[in-house]
């Protein structure tokens, strides 16, 4: 029943994700939520960014909280852009795959990558079979980040 629950919550996630059609998250134009990526590496931590220290990647705005992080992300964006796009690691891995959107206090640092989940509640379920869920996100991940 809980699997059956969790299921419906991603599938109605997804259909609330039409306007994602990019391979990134972003709300209203913010690449994830407009917090600060480089802080989840340098400070392990959740930092919202400053609109004034802003910078335009792969279509998205992205937000930073320091010069500092804005500086090492323009040298090195693949270095702390999040794991797929940003979208749900989870709902990338599931099936096919689906892009969901997260919340920003699901984050993971794994192996020096970042991961998000829906809530946390499906970050759990992710956690059971982190490296199994991976390689099957991993795989899906190439065809649905162009999709809408």
């Amino acid at each position: 029943m809980k699997k059956l629950t969790l299921l419906l919550v991603v599938a109605f996630a997804s259909f609330t994700v039409m306007s994602q059609s990019s391979g990134i998250f972003t709300v209203n134009g913010l690449a994830i939520k407009g917090y600060d990526v480089v802080a989840f590496f340098k400070d392990s931590a959740a930092v919202k960014g400053y609109d004034s220290l802003r910078f335009t990647w792969k279509d998205a705005v992205w937000l930073f909280s320091s010069t500092q992080n804005l500086e090492a992300f323009k040298k090195a964006p693949e270095q702390y852009e999040p794991q797929y796009g940003g979208y749900c690691a989870y709902g990338v891995s599931d099936g096919e795959g689906h892009k969901t959107p997260v919340e920003i206090d699901t984050w993971t640092l794994l192996n020096g990558r970042l991961y998000f989940n829906y809530n946390n509640k499906v970050k759990e379920y992710w956690k059971k079979s982190q490296q199994e869920r991976i390689l099957k996100a991993d795989a899906n991940w190439p065809k649905l980040k162009e999709k809408g």
